[in-house]
């Protein structure tokens, strides 16, 4: 090789170093570009997938919030009903309580009445002596119908005519009065004691119509409320 064909080898060397570089070069930019749009694939895959669960999150949220409110709403609806049907109830109850009072108003019947009641007590006590409470407009009534009620308790029981002793120092509540209805009150009857207050047995109309109503109750609600959906 002589002096003139050195700088043309030389050329050529740097022609083939500089085209290698740039193809290595080429190769180092096209695995850059392949590296990151890889990379940014998986981080934006990684965003989608952090989306969407935050949006199911939310959507659970709103899902349990809208079933709460529903249950909640529900519930208030079912209470209003419930309430709605004990209004209806009681007003029926307050109804017989005032009709109870008509019952006073027929001395006949109601003397007659005080006698049953009077019998059903000593029944239900059967004790030899007894006390015997009732309101204080009801006490000629009582007095009037004492020696039949013992004797025909004592004729039920097969046993001897108890001691009934009217108590005449305490009475029963009056009547109800429009005047003071938050009063105590009794719409008659009577209430009937052993003497050393043990037992004590309220047969009056008052505690009649709650034993009614409370063993009633259910047939009530069912023919007044069947037709209503729980």
């Amino acid at each position: 090789m002589n002096d003139a064909d050195v700088p043309k080898q030389i050329q050529q060397m740097c022609r083939f170093i500089r085209q290698e570089a740039e193809e290595k070069a080429n190769e180092i930019s096209v695995s850059a570009e392949e590296e990151f749009n890889i990379e940014k694939l998986q981080l934006l895959e990684a965003e989608k997938k952090k989306i969407r669960q935050e949006y199911e999150r939310k959507e659970k949220q709103v899902d349990v919030r809208k079933k709460i409110e529903y249950s909640m709403q529900l519930n208030a609806s079912r209470i209003k009903v419930l309430q709605a049907q004990d209004d209806v109830v009681n007003s029926m109850k307050e109804s017989a309580a005032k009709d109870l009072l008509n019952v006073c108003r027929d001395d006949y019947k109601y003397k007659k009445l005080l006698q049953d009641l009077i019998v059903q007590s000593l029944l239900r006590l059967k004790e030899p002596a007894v006390l015997l409470r009732c309101r204080e407009a009801d006490v000629n009534l009582v007095e009037s119908v004492l020696d039949s009620a013992k004797e025909e308790y004592a004729e039920k029981a097969q046993v001897h005519a108890p001691e009934i002793l009217l108590d005449q120092q305490i009475y029963l509540p009056p009547a109800p009065s429009h005047h003071n209805v938050h009063a105590l009150s009794c719409s008659g009857g009577v209430v009937l004691a052993s003497r050393d207050g043990k037992i004590v047995f309220e047969n009056t109309l008052d505690a009649r119509l709650d034993v009614v109503f409370r063993q009633k109750l259910p047939v009530i609600r069912k023919l007044l409320f069947s037709q209503v959906v729980a």
